[in-house]
């Protein structure tokens, strides 16, 4: 992924974000937890591009 691409998608990201913090009016904790789980998400897709973390589909949870 170029690293225009990958800024571009962060400004989005970021200004969806500020949109969502300053113009949707919703209780304080859930923009809390919304906030988090964006910064969560941006975080690991940010180690899977660069390869951080590229083996975790490999990962299996319980037996099989």
């Amino acid at each position: 992924m170029p690293l225009i691409q990958l800024a571009l998608t962060l400004i989005v990201v970021g200004v969806l974000l500020w949109f969502v913090n300053n113009f949707i009016p919703m209780a304080r904790s859930i923009k809390s937890i919304l906030n988090a789980v964006v910064v969560i998400v941006v975080v690991v897709w940010l180690l899977n591009i660069f390869g951080v973390i590229s083996h975790i589909p490999n990962f299996r949870i319980g037996r099989g």
